[in-house]
């Protein structure tokens, strides 16, 4: 899994690529959790290039945007694989999430 970070004027893009599963989850919630304590609280993440997500990668992505809601932030989703999307669709987070098509979409929506 890799993670590029790119912050703009009030929103940071975060585009992920490769598997996400319980062995680098973690890299991923630490990831997201310097931003959020960095003071960052307008998150996107981009999944367009993330072709597996496990329990342990939606679980990191849910313990972000509830910490985010509480400091009035919150963290999108922009471009979910197929698969991803499916996943997301499957454990009923796309009630949870407020998802794009694309990054740009996203970044806009703040």
């Amino acid at each position: 899994m890799d993670i590029t970070i790119s912050e703009m004027k009030r929103v940071t893009l975060i585009e992920i690529s490769g598997r996400i599963d319980s062995t680098n989850a973690t890299k991923l919630g630490e990831a997201l959790n310097e931003q959020i304590d960095a003071g960052r609280h307008q998150l996107v993440a981009d999944l367009a290039r993330v072709d597996y997500m496990s329990s342990a990668g939606l679980r990191e992505l849910v313990s972000a945007v509830k910490k985010l809601r509480k400091l009035n932030g919150d963290l999108r989703v922009a471009s979910p694989s197929p698969r991803v999307k499916e996943v997301l669709d499957l454990a009923g987070l796309d009630s949870i999430f407020q998802m794009f098509t694309t990054p740009v979409e996203a970044v806009g929506s703040f």
